[in-house]
């Protein structure tokens, strides 16, 4: 193995110099929202922590949406741009912003009417459904800047570019942190907001991300040569159809996997609003390593999607394998890190033992459990790139769907094995969910390679 690693060093050292910006951009989202998390876990106590799991339950269904269909122009500009193609990635680019605009406008009302009202009949605590109530429309009016910011994220790292962006995610966390922190304690003469508050830093850091990363695309000479056919006027039926056959399977991927999380929360909170707390807890740890596992994710996609485009398939092959491989030797690293702190690690988000008891026999599953969500969203990344995105889709609703969250609520509520069970449960649906997709990729290359093969002893 170790002389495999050698020979290949130049598509180990390429896919981590790609991985790297993009994993930090990536686990900006999910530090948005860790910070929310730590925050109020830490300054407005139980309750309002509950609410905010029970938020991001309801919300992140809504949201992923828009990542999805956002996404969907990635693969394409890594293709197009394989190919030198750069009139048609500008194209691509102004239908994609016009698709994410639209986009977003629609999930803030999915947000104002269909998650408000499932927060409000799913059985939950009403004191934690009415705390968190202004947290989540605050939250539904930063959709859109999000999607605007993401038409340009997307543009950029399906051309290789990933580091303007990271930057723009950190500092915009940092500018989130301080805002939260200023708002939720009534620092400066400000009132205390509570949870209200995060609501708020979040989507002043969204808004003012959103204007950088734009100005950032059409102003800088890296993509001089793009923004000659750049027309924000150019709308284009088939461009944006284009897009969103891609993104929307890709949104559905999102929407199985979230939606199997949310329902998790869900599922803990008919338990208590104990289990609930202490579930957000530790699916906000574990989240932060998938994040940065979805990084690399998206670093296989360009690459496999450069080397699709050219039909270079044993490239392509040598991409997927170091991709695998990478985030195999990545997530044993945070499972160790999880086992050996599993009693400290929950402090970061709150002081209340009660909850800290419970995250830490949590975060022991969530060592198996991060193994197969780091596999799993490796092998979409790399499907991805193939322009492989119905059949993924449906793989991920058989994964959780009919697998992980059925599972979840048998282990958790009908054996009675609790918040652990649902663990469990989410577990098993991952596992299913990597295998599944290991053996899609695996059929589709051996297919393209022995069609490659017939078509070269005809042509010979």
């Amino acid at each position: 193995m170790f002389a495999s690693i050698r020979r290949d060093k130049a598509f180990y050292i390429s896919t981590m110099a790609l991985a790297a910006p993009i994993v930090v951009s990536q686990l900006g989202h999910t530090m948005v929202h860790t910070a929310d998390t730590i925050i109020v876990g830490q300054f407005a106590g139980r309750i309002p922590l509950a609410a905010v799991s029970l938020v991001h339950a309801v919300f992140m269904v809504v949201l992923v949406i828009g990542l999805g269909i956002a996404y969907g122009i990635t693969p394409l500009i890594a293709q197009y741009n394989g190919k030198s193609d750069f009139k048609e990635c500008a194209k691509l680019l102004s239908n994609s912003i016009w698709l994410n605009v639209v986009t977003g406008i629609l999930l803030f009302c999915a947000v104002y009417w269909g998650s408000m009202y499932a927060m409000q009949h799913t059985d939950q605590d009403p004191l934690v459904v009415e705390t968190a109530k202004p947290y989540l429309f605050i939250l539904g009016l930063s959709i859109l800047p999000l999607m605007i910011f993401n038409a340009f994220k997307q543009f950029t790292e399906g051309l290789g570019f990933t580091k303007q962006a990271m930057n723009i995610t950190i500092w915009g966390n940092v500018l989130n942190i301080l805002i939260a922190l200023v708002l939720v304690r009534g620092m400066f003469g400000f009132p205390e907001m509570g949870i209200r508050g995060v609501g708020i830093a979040t989507l002043v850091d969204r808004i003012l991300m959103m204007l950088v990363m734009a100005a950032y695309v059409l102003r800088s000479k890296n993509f001089k040569r793009y923004m000659v056919d750049f027309s924000i006027r150019f709308i284009d039926r088939t461009r944006i159809k284009s897009i969103f056959k891609i993104g929307a399977p890709v949104a559905m991927q999102y929407v199985f996997e979230i939606g199997a999380f949310a329902t998790a929360a869900l599922i803990a909170g008919k338990i208590g609003a104990l289990e609930q707390a202490a579930h957000q807890v530790a699916i906000t740890l574990a989240a932060m390593t998938y994040m940065m596992a979805s990084g690399l994710a998206s670093a296989a996609t360009i690459k496999t999607g450069n080397s699709f485009g050219t039909a270079n398939f044993q490239r392509l092959q040598k991409f997927a394998m170091v991709s695998y491989r990478l985030v195999l030797v990545f997530m044993i690293f945070w499972a160790i890190i999880f086992a050996l702190f599993n009693q400290y690690l929950p402090y970061v988000i709150t002081q209340d033992r009660e909850v800290i008891t419970i995250a830490a026999s949590l975060l022991i599953i969530a060592g198996m459990f991060q193994l197969f969500d780091g596999t799993q969203v490796v092998g979409l990344g790399v499907l991805r790139g193939m322009g492989d995105v119905n059949v993924p889709t449906a793989i991920t609703f058989v994964a959780y769907w009919i697998v992980g969250v059925p599972s979840a609520y048998v282990m958790g509520l009908v054996l009675g094995w609790g918040i652990q069970g649902i663990w469990y449960g989410l577990t098993l649906g991952l596992l299913t969910s990597t295998a599944l997709l290991y053996w899609r990729y695996k059929t589709i290359i051996a297919r393209k390679i022995k069609n490659t093969i017939h078509l070269e002893t005809h042509r010979a």
